[in-house]
Order: structure tokens, then sequence, then C-alpha cells
């Protein structure tokens, strides 16, 4: 171990789990340790304070100063001495030892407000990204080298955190490896660490395999999977793969993977005979448009493409294969609160839309609701934008008060129009308007006026609800959305067919 260590006190240096308190040079050093450091052998010898023969992240752990993901601790060297205790704490069993001629403690790093990294990530780029690395023959030790510097490069672009892009990892080979999940760094020095300590495999190119093992369990729950967050995969490639892709990136497809291929090295002009499928780059992908393909000519210049990359990685509205109903529409409340309706029947209509609600994934990535309630007046109970998880948003949903008053529905379509959708998606607006009587306004052009802006209109009418106003605000086809039922209490049959009418004509438009 260098004297580096000792000099750069402030900075964390990395360790390995087999680093020993007697390779540090200085007496007092802040290290680094990766993580897992509690599989295989990490020798420990003594409790509180180690011989120096102990691992020094194997004795952090033992102290209880790091969990399983690893950390910075302070080392500081001490002089030996005799009777070393044994102890078992958090997963590991220290050994006594009669004496030594040195040893060494541990302290917790001190945490500043001042100092601390920052951990929420780039919130621009919420996604959980799979990267498939190759660690071919094909590629061989050296490119392979290149291609992890690349890696943790676009990692640190990135900016992986608690509330931005998640990343883990998998090696192709003969078979697929796992060498981290999306949950075990988010911390992006400790992810830029774990990528620098992979080993290269070697064997077959099987990449087929490797999107297939991904595709099927890599995007869990239980993996680290964030519901309603875009999967990306990936998948960089030297040269050309050993088996079938066209299978594995059906099923990443199904699954809702946005898979990239980035081919390093294409195979040259006489090197095709032997490529097995020639359009095994087009079949890859999430949509064969340009948008999912990334060609680089080779590892030696692959600096200059970090930047654009990652911002394909983490364009949001150009990831086509995440995007479902579920997870992509806009959706607009307008709630008739006029005195005909009455406080009992409020409630079942809130009951009724908050049914729509959970269909849904809502997100600050994901789907939106929002929430306008109207009499002669209007009231914006709460916009699309202003509640960010499921819960929050049908918790607002319920708290809605009664308003009581009359019924200008016009009025209301045209007030949700301006401050509900203030941004425009093609095919992924959508307003449900609620309502139980006559219109004292027209109601037919600001229908048209709102549809004209992409706003897909569902009408629910309930009770003395005019049919002819009904059809006048729902769009085209006028049955497929027009809905009636003369009693509040056969609102919640309407929530299956209507939330499959969103998903038809967000499906249809997109």
């Amino acid at each position: 171990m260098s004297s580096t260590l000792g000099s750069q006190s402030s900075v964390a240096f990395p360790v390995t789990c087999a680093t020993r308190g007697a390779e540090l040079t200085e007496n007092s050093v802040l290290v680094l340790c990766p993580p897992d450091c509690t599989r295989g052998r990490v020798p420990v010898f003594g409790t509180g304070i180690y011989a120096s023969v102990s691992t020094v992240c194997g004795a952090a752990v033992h102290r209880g100063l790091l969990g399983p993901s690893g950390g910075p601790v302070r080392v500081h060297k001490q002089k030996g001495q005799i009777n070393y205790v044994s102890s078992y704490a958090h997963g590991i069993q220290s050994q006594a030892l009669a004496r030594w001629t040195a040893s060494f403690t541990k302290k917790p790093v001190k945490k500043t407000s001042a100092k601390k990294p920052p951990t929420g990530g780039n919130k621009d780029c919420q996604m959980d990204i799979a990267m498939v690395i190759d660690s071919s023959n094909n590629i061989g030790q050296r490119r392979f080298n290149l291609q992890k510097n690349f890696v943790a490069k676009l990692a640190a672009m990135l900016r992986v955190g608690q509330t931005g892009p998640r990343v883990g990892l998998i090696q192709a080979s003969d078979s697929p490896r796992t060498e981290f999940l999306l949950s075990n760094f988010t911390q992006p020095k400790e992810l830029l660490f774990a990528i620098k300590e992979l080993a290269y495999l070697g064997g077959d190119t099987n990449t087929g395999k490797a999107i297939m093992h991904t595709a099927e369990s890599f995007f869990t729950q239980e993996n680290g999977g964030r519901r309603g967050h875009p999967r990306v995969m990936m998948v960089l490639i030297d040269g050309w793969p050993s088996d079938d892709l066209e299978q594995a990136a059906m099923l990443a497809r199904e699954s809702g993977i946005n898979v990239f291929l980035v081919s390093v090295a294409k195979p040259a002009p006489e090197e095709l005979s032997m490529v097995r499928d020639k359009d095994f780059t087009r079949k890859a992908v999430c949509k064969d448009n340009g948008f999912f393909t990334y060609s680089i000519p080779s590892w030696f210049s692959t600096t200059k493409h970090v930047k654009p990359l990652s911002q394909r990685l983490c364009a949001l509205d150009s990831l086509l294969c995440s995007k479902t109903c579920y997870n992509s529409v806009n959706i607009g409340f307008l709630i008739d609160g006029s005195s005909s309706v009455g406080d009992g029947n409020f409630q079942l209509v809130l009951d009724f839309l908050a049914g729509i609600a959970r269909s849904f994934d809502i997100s600050d990535v994901g789907a939106r609701i929002g929430a306008v309630q109207f009499t002669y007046d209007q009231r914006l109970e709460f916009g699309l934008y202003d509640h960010s998880t499921k819960d929050d948003a049908i918790n607002a949903l319920k708290r809605i008060s009664y308003m009581s008053g009359g019924t200008a529905t016009g009025g209301a379509i045209s007030y949700a129009t301006q401050n509900l959708f203030r941004r425009t998606g093609p095919g992924r607006n959508f307003l449900i308007v609620v309502t139980d009587g006559q219109s004292y306004d027209d109601v037919m052009r600001p229908a048209a006026a709102a549809q004209k802006q992409g706003i897909t209109m569902f009408s629910v009418g309930v009770a003395w609800a005019p049919l002819d106003d009904l059809r006048a605000m729902a769009s085209e086809p006028k049955d497929g959305h027009t809905f009636f039922t003369r009693e509040f209490t056969g609102l919640a049959d309407f929530v299956p067919p209507l939330v499959r009418g969103i998903c038809r004509d967000f499906t249809e438009n997109n």
C-alpha cells in the first residue's frame, strides 16, 4: 500500500476486502471499503483493538462501522499488545491471538453537512439502467479494461442517487453473470469502485443469453427495480454476438424494457461471413428507428461518446418501450360540485375517481392526475404536477371539499384546458367530466377547443344530465367516450371500461 494513503487523508482511498492493517503505511488513514466484505475469508483478530494482521474492512464490519454496502472508515495504527480477544459481531467471528507486533483501531467517518456528498442524484434521469457489458474472448483483456473505463465515465455522467438513476451491471460471456444490482450502489463513488473491481471472464459472446437473463429477473422490485420508473438496458458488444438475440429482445420489449445496443468495432467486410445474423443490431433494440442503436468505431475513442449516449439513456419521452397507458397518461378530473349533487353523492363521485386513479402508476416519472371542481365558478383542487406518488394523489382527491352552487360545465372545460394541461403530449392528455345536470352555458365549443389541443374527453353523466350535452362533450367515437347512470351508486361500474378506454386511445395514438 503506497504512502498516498496518508497524503490524501481527507479523501477515502479505495482498498480491497483482503487489505490488512499491516499494509497501511501511515498512522491515520481514511480508506474506502468495497461492498460484500462479509463474504469469503476476511481474517479478523481481536475486538475493538485489532491485530494488524487483520483485514481492515472485515474489522470495520465486525466493529459495526460498516454494513454490507461498504463505505469509508478511518484506521488508526497502535502499538502491539498481548491477548487479542475473540468475539462474534455483525456476521463476523474474530479470532483470539496471544500476541502481535502492531494493532489498529477503527473510527467512523464524521458526517458533516458541509462535506457530505450529494445523495439525490440526477433528478432529470430517474431511470433504472442495466448495463450489459462484453466479457468474451472476442474483446480480450486490454479492450475489456478500456470498456470498464468507458462504463465508469458513463456512470459518472449519469449521476446515480436515491432520486436519480440507478445502475446495475451484468457481464455477458458463456453464461451471464450479475455483478451488482440496481439497489447496491446509490453513491457515485461506490458505483465507480465496483466498476473498477470487475474481473474479465472470457468465453463466448452470448449476448442473447445475457439479455434474456436481464429481462427475466433483473428489474424486479426484489432486485431494486422501482415501480413506475422507466427500465433501460444498455448492451455493449465488441464485434458481433455468438448467439441469437431476437427472442431475448422480444421478451425485453414485451416487459417494457428499452434496449439500447452500443456496437464497438463493427465487423469488417472480410469478417461478415463469420457473423451469424447480420441484422442482430436491428433485432436487438427496443425500436429500429436509429435512436436505440449507437456505434463507436473503436475502444480508443470512446470519451467523446459519453455525453451523447448518457443523454439518450435519460431521454424520457423517447423511451418508447416503457411507455404504456398506465405510466404515461395525464388525467384531469372535472368534478361537478353543484347543489343538486349533495354531500353524500359527492363522496361517491370522489370514490369513483379514486378507483380510476388506482389503476395507473402515478409517480413523478409516470402517470399524473389533477382535479378541478366547478359550479358557476371553478376551483383548481390540485394540478398534474402537485403530487408525485399514487398515495399522495389519491389522498388529495379524497380531501376535496364540496362547493355547492350552480352548473357551468362549458366554462369549467375551458378552465381545465388552460390550467391543468399546460404541457402537451400527443395522445397523453385525458379529461373526465362528471356531472349530474344541465349546463347553464354552452359545452360544445369549449369541448371542441379542448380536443383540438390534443385532450381526449370522456363524459360521465348521472341522474338528470342530458345525453345531448354528454355526447357533445365526448371525443369520437361518441359511444366509446360517453357514460350514463341513473344512480350515483352506479358510477363504480364505469371504472374498468373507462380505464380500458383510456388505454385504447393511448395505444392508438402512440
